[in-house]
């Protein structure tokens, strides 16, 4: 059931006009989900209170993602059956669409920006290249409506809204003849999770939000109140963006620090016969020490593995502060690496020589149940397995093409073949199912269980049938 035509550049009919329009700007992973949870904002006699349209790049990866919205199909993987209900809701409701023309920001009273932003390197020194963020902003500013609401929703580097979209916007609206302060500009970051509770992570989460003036402010916190549940999740105001943008990097800043705190604490759990995730549920009894990370395999996706990099680029290029930020570098270094221990593991298993070993890898994407393979720490492991000359075989129940590696990926477990290892990366619901009897042809298949996937059972029953079994944040 398609919205409108196949031409990628439609500017959108919504079925029921006068209702204020809101723009997404970008439809990656945060941006279709915001417009899912837009589009189902509904009142009292639940009738619509938006028609949203998203919109995206025409290049070949924007125009699939605005056709598959537009053909009613969800642009990416998810096992959230809620958000897919929701957004065939909104396709039948005719209040949801997509397009490639920046001219539907003209439409809006109301402008999310969800452009992704990636750290950029140069010498081993980290950078962001924000030409892409500010062509977005420049967008913006030429067919934005004055006394329209623009609300950031990108992670951005602190100080990006103060000096990057306000100059930018300022300086589109005086080209165009209108008062630079005609647009009210807020920042407020998405805390968005794929997985099972992707759209929850949205409409059911806390929120933090500040203006670049109180008007601004007061708009922004409105236009939220609508959409999120801010009664059983009252939102947060900060007194400027840039500490709104800080308070975004310092939370993901220190998931990443306990993340990596906890590596070396798996290596000794392993050398001396321990098992570290029994230790860390006993201490999480303890209100104070309820947060502390597992070991495990390894970092990913979009978040963790830059966020962290931010607050030092922006304390140099907006404030012209060098601060060594030691603790928080060294945190994704060290989360970079962590899939490199299984390499080791292969090692203490076979020898140093690891090639010509056939190996199965269960699990592709950066995390449990989603189908998102960005920055995903199994590519870390293949890219080093590929330089040990490793025969790879590749299963994930959500992916079908691992678009980063280039290579195709089994949705079906293979049966009774013979491997020499196979290494559990990710905690798919699936893999704790999985019957060995089945999957394994011949006790000297090594299993290698990364990221405390296994199940009791399951483990009983490997051992039962004679395999070597090995794990990542606990001794055998």
């Amino acid at each position: 059931m398609s919205n409108f035509t196949t031409e990628y550049g439609e500017l959108p009919k919504f079925k029921k006009e006068g209702l204020p329009i809101v723009c997404i700007q970008g439809l990656g992973f945060v941006g279709s989900a915001m417009a899912v949870a837009v589009s189902n904002a509904i009142d009292n006699n639940g009738n619509p209170k938006y028609n949203v349209v998203g919109i995206d790049l025409p290049n070949e990866k924007g125009k699939k993602i605005v056709h598959s919205f537009n053909e009613g199909i969800f642009p990416f993987e998810t096992t959230d059956k809620s958000l897919i209900h929701c957004f065939k809701k909104s396709i039948e409701r005719k209040n949801l669409y997509a397009t490639t023309n920046p001219k539907a920001i003209s439409l809006a009273s109301t402008i999310l920006v969800d452009i992704n932003l990636d750290v950029t390197w140069n010498n081993s020194i980290p950078d962001v290249n924000l030409n892409d963020f500010k062509n977005g902003i420049r967008t913006i500013g030429e067919y934005v409506t004055p006394n329209s609401l623009v609300i950031v929703e990108t992670t951005v580097p602190p100080g990006t809204c103060e000096k990057v979209v306000v100059p930018e916007l300022r300086n589109a609206l005086k080209k165009r003849g209108l008062p630079e302060d005609c647009v009210h500009i807020a920042h407020s970051y998405e805390r968005v999770m794929p997985g099972s509770h992707y759209l929850d992570s949205i409409v059911n989460y806390w929120r933090v939000y500040s203006g670049v003036t109180k008007e601004s402010a007061d708009r922004c916190m409105h236009f939220l109140q609508s959409v999120i549940n801010t009664e059983e999740y009252p939102l947060t105001q900060l007194s400027s963006t840039t500490a709104s943008e800080t308070a975004k990097v310092l939370e993901n800043s220190y998931r990443a620090l306990n993340i990596a705190f906890m590596e070396e604490w798996g290596r000794f759990a392993e050398e001396i016969g321990i098992n570290m995730f029994e230790i860390v549920e006993a201490i999480r009894k303890r209100p104070t020490h309820a947060n502390i990370m597992k070991p495990g395999f390894g970092v990913g996706g979009y978040c963790l593995t830059k966020d962290p990099l931010f607050v030092k680029i922006g304390a140099e290029k907006f404030f012209g502060k060098k601060i060594n930020f030691e603790f928080t570098v060294k945190a994704v270094e060290v989360n970079k690496k962590m899939p490199l221990a299984v390499v080791n593991k292969l090692k203490q298993i076979f020898g140093n020589n690891l090639s010509n070993l056939r190996i199965l890898i269960l699990g592709i994407s950066y995390k449990q149940d989603i189908g998102d393979t960005r920055n995903s720490p199994t590519e870390t492991l293949v890219r080093e397995l590929k330089r040990n000359e490793v025969e790879l075989f590749f299963h994930d129940p959500l992916v079908s093409y691992w678009e980063e590696m280039g290579t195709s990926v089994l949705k079906t477990l293979p049966e009774r073949e013979n491997f020499d290892a196979i290494i559990i990366t990710v905690p798919h619901k699936v893999y704790k199912e999985i019957d060995f009897s089945k999957l394994l042809n011949n006790t000297e298949t090594a299993i290698i269980d990364a990221n405390n996937v296994l199940t009791e059972k399951q483990i009983e029953e490997i051992r039962k049938n004679g395999n070597r079994l090995t794990f990542i944040g606990r001794g055998n």
